[in-house]
């Protein structure tokens, strides 16, 4: 393919100015374009799209720090680790019974919870300003972070993703956090998930033989440097209420292909 680095700078510009923006690794929509326009095998695809998404979860994370600082989100430690406990939990137990699950079913079921809540992002603006907890009980509250997070965790241990397009709506929904910030602890939480899987797939055979495309990734990940500052930096410029509607708008998305990937 001619071009091909150029691409490659592009399209991970494209999508990582998501991550700077709304507080995703984009490993969703990188995929396919690894897979459909540049032909990679789906394993090795996989295995890049791990490496570039571990370094927009970074990059993002320290652009957005100028918009949202650290200071601001310390106060939510609290949160990240109560998801943290459930998706890990869900991604490296509860996937193994996902799995017995048809796989159709288990589309069914995503396609579901996307569309609730990409309406719920889309027209529960009230809710959304009023920066309340679902729950006022603090034990209710951490337990519902806690199956939340177990959810999330079997989510993305199936898709093979972060979960980052689940993880922001309850931050949002069931923390009753301001889009901006949630999109910053969202990244918090994605990053040890990222890590871990980074860490998996570089003692695998496979990731021994992408370092051949090492000047090809090299590319994306300077393409996602650049698109998660820009990204960054409109988020300065950008009302909450607009992310809220543009992660509706993504999670739609999301939903369509997984019904296009279903029938």
């Amino acid at each position: 393919m001619k071009n091909k680095n150029f691409y490659s700078f592009l399209s991970g510009g494209l999508v990582a100015s998501l991550g700077g923006l709304i507080g995703l690794g984009g490993a969703e929509f990188r995929l396919p374009i690894l897979v459909g326009f540049f032909k990679f095998a789906t394993l090795n695809a996989i295995i890049i799209n791990k490496i570039v998404s571990l370094a927009v979860v970074v990059f993002s994370l320290f652009f957005r720090s100028y918009t949202i600082s650290f200071d601001e989100i310390v106060p939510h430690f609290f949160i990240i680790i109560n998801i943290l406990l459930g998706s890990l939990f869900g991604a490296y137990v509860g996937a193994n019974y996902a799995l017995k699950i048809k796989q159709e079913i288990l589309n069914k079921i995503i396609f579901i919870l996307l569309i609730v809540l990409a309406f719920s992002m889309l027209l529960g603006h009230d809710y959304l300003t009023s920066s309340k907890p679902l729950f006022e009980n603090k034990i209710i509250l951490f337990l519902s972070g806690i199956i939340s997070g177990i959810l999330i965790g079997i989510i993305a241990a199936v898709l093979g993703v972060a979960g980052g397009e689940f993880i922001l709506p309850t931050l949002i929904l069931l923390f009753g956090l301001d889009p901006k910030l949630a999109g910053s602890i969202s990244l918090c939480i994605s990053l040890p998930t990222m890590l871990m899987a980074f860490f998996r797939y570089s003692k695998s055979e496979q990731f021994q033989e992408i370092m051949i495309e090492k000047k090809f990734f090299t590319f994306m990940i300077v393409g996602s440097l650049v698109g998660a500052a820009v990204g960054s930096m409109l988020l300065s410029f950008v009302n909450s209420e607009y992310i809220s509607i543009i992660l509706g708008v993504i999670l739609l998305i999301s939903a369509w292909k997984v019904f296009k990937d279903n029938h």
